[in-house]
């Protein structure tokens, strides 16, 4: 059976750990993943930890339990928050409402009590997720949510057979009048196969929920619509500033979440870029579709921008589109042995039909010409590919035999392929580099956070993150305390300025919190430690 993981928090420890030991969780459905002495360690620790349920005090220093409440609403909306309080005061009940509080219960409380609560609660969820879950209410609201004249229209505008007039003569009809300024397609994809109730490996129903889950919860992140297509999830999002792609980050993000709790596997997304004219859906949704391929680098379950991995250009070959994704994907992204296969595969056509050599000059080309484009575009030197005054055309209209050029093109293919992960890598640790140089900067700033500084980089803070806990071993908010305690330990050292100064010196406007994440650090506190 499934426990559900709740968290408890209270400034006490005494009564944290009572509330803990006197229930038998697991009766009743439910397991304690962690406990928190205040808000702001609650708030980093959930962010870990993913709870479905959040116990907590609502009198505590540095984040009370209404702050804590309001900051989970807004990253983990689906998680549900119980509150403790020593009083009854209509101004809390007030605010608990607000946060949309699931439980709001006066000290003290007996066992008693928190059991009946763990069943109304163990109810609640489980109908939440029973409804995910159940069959013929997904095909029901599929039928009702998603007419089928609205998704062929849909399905006509990403595969560019949409005229402009068409779309203006005919989209309201159809409730797709909701544009803005800007657009952009995200494409959802199943990273593994599940089983759901009795039907094994139903793409068909998977993907039904999949589409609930986004409507449920994108809602709160941007204006949107979504639609299956082939084996995925097409989500056509619109923003009045182009700024906006992040809060669609930050959405599918959390789709990708709850889908984990439910299901128990993982589904990713690729966002393509952002365009200011519908008729550009179709570039959108390619980009997407290339978001999607960076898995293998970046990990599965959650959301990829195309923006983050790949600079802005638009390939326009003669030969054919699948072929030209297939190569460029293949000397992107896979192994030595996986361009052997692509290569192999894209010279078919050439060996199997016994026609002269000639005749094929113009689609070697082409091909030559995507793998330049793909030079040009990473800015890799032509001749550290091909070598000194090399004339590749040249070279392609005087060879005579196509197991040779296929050699040829498998080399060079190869080559790159390994001056891109080079590249690739050093960019990654270019990133992370001016990272750190800003914390440094401004690590004394009590409003820096990941937010800012991926605005100043220019990177979404979702892949920020990946990043910079790839390359540090640690997230953001732990490098940044390290880098305060750090200067600050130089100041107790080198000072005599008062804990409350150096506090604030260091980025805390409360020299409370700064003493309790010292002592937690260092196993003292800043006083005791200037005493040494």
């Amino acid at each position: 059976m499934k426990l559900y993981k709740i968290m408890v928090v209270d400034d006490e420890e005494e009564i944290r750990l009572g509330v803990i030991n006197k229930v038998n969780w697991e009766e009743y459905g439910f397991e304690v993943v962690g406990d928190a002495e205040n808000g702001q360690e609650a708030l980093e620790m959930a962010e870990k930890l993913a709870p479905d349920v959040v116990m907590t005090d609502i009198k505590m220093p540095f984040l009370d339990g209404l702050e804590l409440g309001e900051k989970l609403s807004e990253i983990m909306p689906s998680t549900k928050l119980i509150i403790f309080s020593g009083s009854d005061e209509l101004e809390y009940a007030h605010k608990a409402i607000k946060i949309n509080v699931f439980e709001y219960v006066l000290k003290p409380i007996n066992s008693i009590e928190i059991i009946e609560i763990l069943k109304k609660l163990k109810d609640k969820l489980d109908k939440e997720y029973n409804q995910k879950r159940n069959v013929e209410i997904l095909k029901k609201h599929y039928l009702e949510s998603i007419p089928v004249l609205r998704e062929q229209y849909l399905v006509s505008a990403l595969e560019g057979r949409m005229s402009k007039e068409r779309w203006e003569e005919d989209a309201g009809k159809l409730g797709l009048n909701f544009i803005k300024r800007f657009l952009a397609v995200a494409l959802i994809n199943i990273d593994g196969t599940t089983i759901l109730e009795e039907e094994e490996n139903n793409i068909g129903l998977l993907l039904i929920s999949i589409k609930n889950m986004v409507d449920e919860i994108l809602v709160n992140y941007c204006d949107f619509v979504s639609f299956p297509y082939s084996d995925k999830i097409v989500v056509l999002a619109t923003f009045e500033e182009k700024s906006e792609i992040n809060n669609l980050l930050k959405g599918l993000n959390e789709v990708s979440r709850v889908y984990q709790c439910v299901f128990a596997n993982t589904i990713s997304s690729g966002i393509g870029r952002v365009y200011e004219d519908i008729m550009d859906i179709r570039y959108s949704y390619k980009t997407a579709e290339t978001a999607l391929s960076y898995r293998p680098i970046l990990g599965n379950g959650k959301a990829i921008y195309i923006d983050d991995v790949e600079p802005n250009y638009d390939i326009q070959l003669k030969f054919e589109e699948q072929e030209e994704n297939s190569l460029l994907n293949s000397i992107k992204l896979s192994s030595k042995e996986e361009i052997e296969e692509t290569i192999n595969r894209i010279f078919k056509k050439v060996e199997k039909d016994l026609v002269d050599l000639n005749k094929y000059r113009v689609y070697l080309m082409e091909i030559m010409t995507a793998i330049l484009r793909l030079l040009q575009d990473y800015n890799i030197n032509f001749d550290e590919v091909f070598g000194d005054n090399f004339n590749c055309y040249s070279y392609l209209s005087k060879a005579d035999s196509i197991n040779d050029i296929k050699s040829w093109f498998i080399e060079k293919s190869i080559k790159i392929n390994k001056l891109i992960k080079k590249d690739r890598v050093n960019s990654s640790k270019i990133l992370i580099e001016k990272a750190k140089a800003y914390i440094k900067e401004n690590y004394s700033d009590p409003e820096i956070s990941v937010e800012r500084l991926c605005s100043e980089l220019h990177v979404s803070p979702t892949y920020f993150s990946t990043i910079f806990k790839k390359e540090t071993d640690m997230n953001f908010v732990s490098y940044l305390t390290n880098i305060r305690l750090e200067e600050a330990v130089k100041l107790l050292n080198t000072t005599d300025d008062k804990t409350y100064i150096i506090a604030r010196k260091v980025g805390y406007l409360e020299a409370n919190y700064f003493s309790y994440v010292f002592k937690k650090q260092y196993g003292i506190s800043p006083s005791r430690y200037r005493k040494r």
